[in-house]
């Protein structure tokens, strides 16, 4: 039998396979590392670029079985950033985001098509300004890992999007302010570890 158990163990490292209890892991953003970033053509003179710094939510990756993973964010779309005081009140005022009538803009994953090793699209439906539609995200899995410096268990990923604006209603300034959206997401997630039950922090 301990020969078997051996075998078995032995034969499981040497093909990557995942221990029987493997599943869907729960990731929270490490915001300080996360980015999520868009780019719209200004009046075709340059790829004007903002980004969104208030957001909370929360991913699962299953390592073994990618498509089983998902994605739910909640953005607080005051949060959207110029790096220009008057262009950032534009912005959220009601030509364009309408904060006030529709302060949150959410993403939830509906499905996830694997397309190679380390890639996959992300389908998932998009709310703005109070309309619904579906977006897809190119996403590399950059990582997975413990921090060299710390306990944590990270996942690193890269994603890209596009979309028209006029999807959801947001029509101001076109054609000159451009209708295509242009987005790059940058996220480092901490995996949730369970916590530890009161018999084994006694034997610690």
């Amino acid at each position: 039998m301990k020969n078997l158990l051996r075998t078995a163990l032995f034969t499981s490292c040497l093909f990557g396979v995942q221990p029987a209890h493997a599943e869907a892991e729960t990731y929270t953003f490490d915001k300080a590392h996360t980015q999520v970033i868009f780019f719209v053509n200004h009046l075709g003179f340059s790829n004007s670029a903002g980004k969104f710094l208030d957001f909370d939510g929360s991913f699962t990756f299953d390592q073994a079985e990618p498509a089983k993973s998902s994605v739910k964010v909640t953005f607080k779309v005051a949060g959207l950033d110029m790096d220009d005081e008057k262009w950032d009140e534009h912005l959220k005022g009601t030509d364009f985001f309408n904060v006030e009538k529709f302060p949150e803009m959410t993403f939830n994953s509906t499905a996830i098509e694997v397309t190679g090793e380390n890639t996959a699209n992300i389908i998932g439906d998009l709310t703005l300004l109070g309309v619904t539609k579906p977006v897809t995200l190119s996403v590399t899995h950059n990582k997975s890992g413990k921090h060299p410096f710390g306990d944590k268990y990270v996942s690193g990923f890269s994603a890209t999007a596009s979309l028209k604006r006029s999807d959801f209603g947001m029509n101001y300034g076109l054609p000159m302010v451009g209708d295509d959206v242009q987005i790059r997401i940058e996220v480092e997630g901490l995996r949730e570890e369970p916590a530890a039950s009161d018999g084994a922090s006694e034997n610690k």
